[in-house]
């Protein structure tokens, strides 16, 4: 309301009001990366390098910001997104994210992709106590309020998927012997130790474990072992391009075990096309987004408002590749943490907001998936669903399963 403030108070002047009345006019409050206009957020994505199809989560989120601003920003300021390429290099992320700190000044860093480019960065923004959230990495150590109280995940951990991974072997496959492929880094080892946990007193059945480097050019030589050694389950620990390398090799050589692939590789357009349908079929993930290639969604009203959004905001992008529906899906997740913090933008309440959500519907998570957290709880999905590689898509089978946080 511009009521003049002199004639409507009978004669105080505004000087006056402001000192008497604080409460009316402290509300707003910023940190670095907030003003009345604008809000900054950081972010790193590997656009170029060994994990490199992973850039369209980047290109996503850039196309997401764009249409918030175009509908006029989030409580009436724009947002700027600025986005680096670290090429899935730690040293590179630590870099890029010391600019984004101490240069751009941005209010938090949101969906830095990577387990091992995260954990670079992980100390550093703690100590710095600037917001690390939602970070794209199931990594377990995401959950960790008490020790790093301003970094937060956001898919379901890594360690627990494995664990799944194990208890399904064990039921499911009789006289399993196990060959795991594994890229060697906190990200692979995260999941190695889950499956170790799920597995129990029959690690045994763990009958050659070989590992890579993002370096390497193939993964081809570690496949060849895996398949002599016996091995009549494999669990496919890696990245898409080389998930999609070992899913083509145990084709190539004859090799026929039951497989098991890491949510992360799970796209069918970065992993299962590259790979070849007709090498992937049978293949076994845990999922807890709807994916574009599954026909049961295509009538769904969450897929039908993705697929327009994405018509008119990323046309010719394709739409079979499920890090869309993943970008869009942890967007809409910052989006609504920025409205609730109001207009007290620092990086104080934007942790706080970001640890209150209640029961959130979040578009595109599978069907009684729901987001929550609290001070305690850094884990916002808790919960997947197996799911069976057939002809070209991903077929579900059996119950939505709780995960490390619930």
């Amino acid at each position: 309301m511009k009521t003049n403030r002199r004639s409507f108070l009978g004669g105080v002047s505004t000087a006056a009001v402001l000192a008497a009345s604080g409460t009316a006019f402290a509300q707003k409050k910023y940190d670095n990366g907030a003003t009345d206009k604008e809000i900054k957020i950081g972010h790193t994505n590997p656009y170029s390098g060994p994990a490199s199809s992973y850039g369209v989560i980047g290109k996503a989120e850039t196309a997401y910001w764009k249409a918030v601003n175009e509908r006029g920003g989030i409580n009436g300021r724009m947002i700027n997104f600025i986005t680096k390429d670290d090429g899935y290099n730690p040293s590179k992320t630590v870099e890029v994210v010391r600019e984004l700190v101490e240069q751009d000044k941005v209010l938090g860093l949101f969906n830095t992709l990577g387990t091992p480019t995260n954990t670079a960065i992980h100390k550093y923004m703690n100590q710095k106590k600037v917001p690390q959230l939602f970070v794209a990495t199931g990594a377990s150590k995401w959950g960790q309020p008490k020790k790093f109280p301003w970094t937060m995940g956001y898919q379901p951990d890594y360690h627990t998927e494995a664990v799944i991974y194990a208890k399904h072997i064990l039921a499911n496959i009789k006289d399993a012997k196990i060959g795991v492929l594994m890229q060697n880094d906190d990200y692979g080892k995260d999941y190695w130790e889950g499956f170790k946990e799920g597995l129990g007193k029959e690690i045994g059945r763990v009958v050659k474990h070989v590992t890579y480097e993002t370096t390497d050019p193939t993964v081809d030589s570690q496949v060849i072992q895996l398949k002599d050694s016996g091995a009549n389950v494999f669990f496919n620990i890696s990245i898409p391009k080389f998930a999609a390398q070992a899913i083509r090799k145990a084709a190539d050589i004859g090799w026929k075990p039951a497989q098991y692939l890491n949510n992360v590789s799970s796209s069918v357009a970065s992993t299962l096309k590259p790979a070849g349908f007709e090498n992937s079929q049978g293949i076994i993930t845990a999922l807890w987004l709807k994916d574009p290639t599954d026909k049961q969604w295509d009538n769904d009203p969450e897929m039908k408002t993705w697929r327009a959004w994405m018509d008119k905001n990323m046309p010719g992008a394709n739409q079979a590749d499920g890090n869309y529906i993943y970008a869009y899906s942890v967007s809409f997740l910052i989006e609504h943490t920025l409205k609730a913090c109001g207009d007290v933008l620092t990086h104080e309440n934007l942790m706080k907001q970001a640890a209150s959500i209640k029961k959130l519907r979040v578009p595109l998570l599978l069907p009684g998936i729901l987001v929550s957290t609290s001070a305690t709880d850094f884990y916002p999905v808790q919960s997947v669903q197996l799911a069976r590689f057939k002809g070209e898509t991903w077929s579900l089978f059996g119950d939505i399963m709780s995960a490390e946080g619930s």
